[in-house]
């Protein structure tokens, strides 16, 4: 049995909100688990643009995703729930995903409602699957898992193509389905996370991006609202980039980065973060003195 993921079920059944950043890389990931974050969402749109350096419309295999999820459960001890866009086909498919995401060592994974090749929940122009599809790939996602407390959540995509009601309806029928937590993507308003959480009696999870649909709400609202989780999938990606980019603009327009020294992790700083000096040490009784630095 998953330590780990019996440890998110803890999590998730307390009266305390459960906020998971999102994270894009290892590294990130461990940086979550520092500041003192219980959980970690393994973002896929982050992934797919770190990664590739392309958009989220179902480019990244479930190889890729998988590949990338083992690294993240390795360089932290938190729980990890990750994007599994539309479970990567139909229901073997969905099986396998499931088996895969286990072995990795994720705690719990989200299947969204959307046709292939997906969209970000947050764009226009998203078509979904009839919700009789997604029911069987949500029971095909229950029968393939073998570890009891990996964690299935049903994304429900219909708010912007359907309507709210409809979206209300998935919820309902894929809880009904097996699903274990139900994420409504994409609700435009406050009132509208509010009316859901009457309507759907599920544990919910909430998706608070930047830049999209929804409003900006805090996790205790969220919480008062009824929801469980709330995630912040993009966040850490989007602070990163606009660090990076100007960084290099810095250094291309002034040919040195002697500005912005105090925006960096300092040398010390990144060996602690990870664990540089342990696997010197690890390297030295094992292998006999090692050059200091």
């Amino acid at each position: 049995m998953s330590k780990r993921s019996a440890r998110l079920r803890e999590l998730l059944a307390r009266e305390e909100i459960l906020m998971a950043p999102g994270a894009h890389d290892a590294l990130t990931a461990r940086i979550a688990e520092r500041c003192g974050f219980e959980a970690v969402y393994m973002t896929g749109a982050g992934t797919v643009n770190m990664q590739l350096g392309m958009p989220d419309h179902s480019i990244i295999t479930l190889t890729e995703m998988v590949q990338s999820a083992a690294r993240m459960a390795r360089a932290t001890t938190l729980p990890i729930v990750s994007d599994a866009d539309t479970g990567y086909g139909g229901v073997l498919n969905v099986m396998r995903t499931v088996k895969e995401f286990q072995l990795a060592g994720i705690s719990g994974i989200h299947i969204e409602d959307q046709v292939m090749p997906k969209r970000c929940g947050h764009v226009e122009g998203k078509e979904v699957i009839p919700m009789e599809e997604m029911m069987g790939k949500i029971r095909a996602a229950c029968h393939a898992r073998t570890e009891p407390d990996f964690l299935i959540i049903a994304r429900v995509d219909a708010r912007a193509p359907l309507g709210f009601d409809e979206a209300v309806r998935r919820g309902r029928a894929y809880l009904e389905a097996g699903a274990d937590m139900i994420f409504p993507e994409a609700l435009a308003s406050e009132d509208e996370f509010r009316t859901y959480a009457r309507e759907v009696s599920a544990p919910l999870l909430a998706n608070m991006t930047e830049y999209g649909k929804t409003p900006y709400i805090t996790a205790a609202q969220f919480q008062e609202m009824g929801y469980r989780m709330v995630i912040y999938p993009a966040s850490a990606m989007r602070v990163a980039i606009k660090a990076i980019y100007d960084l290099f603009t810095e250094i291309r327009r002034t040919g040195t980065q002697k500005r912005v020294l105090d925006r960096m992790f300092t040398r010390n700083q990144l060996y602690e973060l990870i664990d540089y000096r342990e696997m010197l040490e690890l390297e030295k009784r094992f292998a006999g003195e090692v050059p200091k630095t």
